[in-house]
């Protein structure tokens, strides 16, 4: 007997465990207070209506999982016929401590909230106390006190939107196991059956419900995925970085020629009888390193050359595209090709400039434009018609 009943509480405890994955926090969680009422009559040997006592109780317990919890229950009994009264108004008290184990969630699994009906398994031990005024004490000497054992089974229903609060009715049997010099065994003779109502309010939990929950599982694929995906935008983050650092390197560079050039003294040509027009517009496109799309930087000279060609109709504007002279000479070429495209590009769809007007001609790698390597990096215009 002892074997199976090893072998139930290791399965029972090894497929709560194993089959509920719940979201909860601390030792606060899942605890329950209840009262309850009913009554009670000696198994056999006497005629059950005539040996009724009411009783009444409290019970505090927790569940451990959705399967499995512990109670501590105290329960007064009275006699409810003066003729056999012991003298007090409290006949016994019993106080006990309960294993609890929900066979739906045991044996069907817990669905995320409790079922609106459950059948839960109750068992336990405690200690009886007889009370007896000095009057009758030798009625009861020597059994004022004894070892139970509780065997109930609990039908529950679960109410209100929360399941917060949840009624059962509970058929039970206590065996008085010992007691009064007698040894320990389970016998019918020496036990009551009871019937108790009761109610149980759950209090509420961390997880911000009054039950529990169950929990959201990530598996390892998705989360090393997410965390390649992270690493690889924070390499780009990076690259961006770079790249800001060396256009605004590139742009101080510039500014600085600019400076310089502001503070030459411009050259003074006297006695000229004949003025020769430069076709060569001044502003140029300036590009990063292996790029060629016109930065939001570089639309200020965009916008200069769409205007002199509204202001001039008849024009019509050659566009070149350079290349350092780093690197690959035929992706040079393409590069510079793409330089000049993309300016056409830029012309045509923001400002409306007629696609017939405009020409592009990649000249490959250069560094002969400008001193500086990185300055040859450009897109130039040059108005044929002069």
């Amino acid at each position: 007997m002892k074997k199976v009943l090893m072998s139930v509480l290791t399965a029972t405890m090894f497929q709560a465990v194993s089959a509920q994955t719940v979201v909860e926090s601390g030792n606060q969680d899942n605890w329950y207070l209840g009262v309850n009422a009913g009554v009670l009559a000696k198994t056999v040997g006497t005629p059950v209506f005539e040996n009724l006592n009411p009783q009444a109780g409290i019970r505090v317990g927790r569940w451990f999982t959705p399967a499995v919890g512990l109670a501590l229950d105290g329960q007064f009994s009275a006699r409810n016929r003066p003729e056999r009264s012991l003298g007090t108004l409290v006949r016994g008290t019993d106080v006990s401590l309960l294993g609890t184990l929900n066979l739906n969630n045991w044996l069907g699994g817990y669905p995320g909230t409790p079922r609106m009906f459950e059948v839960i398994a109750v068992a336990g031990l405690g200690w009886h106390h007889l009370y007896a005024t000095p009057s009758n004490e030798w009625r009861v000497k020597g059994h004022n006190n004894a070892i139970t054992s509780k065997l109930a089974v609990d039908f529950a229903f679960n109410l209100g939107e929360a399941k917060a609060w949840q009624l059962y009715l509970e058929p039970t049997i206590d065996y008085q196991l010992a007691g009064g010099g007698r040894s320990i065994r389970y016998d019918i003779n020496r036990s009551v059956f009871g019937l108790n109502v009761g109610v149980n309010y759950k209090f509420g939990n961390s997880n911000g419900t009054h039950n529990f929950k169950i929990a959201q599982l990530y598996d390892q694929t998705e989360v090393d995925a997410l965390n390649k995906r992270i690493n690889e935008l924070r390499q780009d983050v990076s690259d961006k970085d770079a790249e800001i650092q060396h256009d605004a390197q590139v742009i101080s560079d510039l500014r600085a020629q600019l400076e310089q050039e502001k503070q030459k003294q411009p050259t003074v040509v006297r006695n000229v009888t004949t003025v020769v027009k430069n076709n060569v517009l001044q502003p140029t496109i300036i590009f990063g390193q292996g790029k060629s799309t016109v930065d939001a930087a570089q639309m200020a000279s965009v916008a200069m050359v769409a205007k002199y060609m509204k202001n001039h109709p008849e024009c019509h504007i050659l566009i070149k595209g350079y290349a350092s002279p780093e690197g690959n000479p035929e992706l040079n070429q393409r590069l510079s090709e793409a330089r000049a495209n993309a300016v056409k590009s830029a012309l045509v769809s923001r400002y409306g400039i007629s696609a017939s007007r405009l020409s592009v001609q990649g000249m490959g790698a250069t560094d002969e434009l400008f001193d500086e390597i990185d300055f040859n990096r450009v897109a130039t215009f040059t108005d044929t018609t002069k």
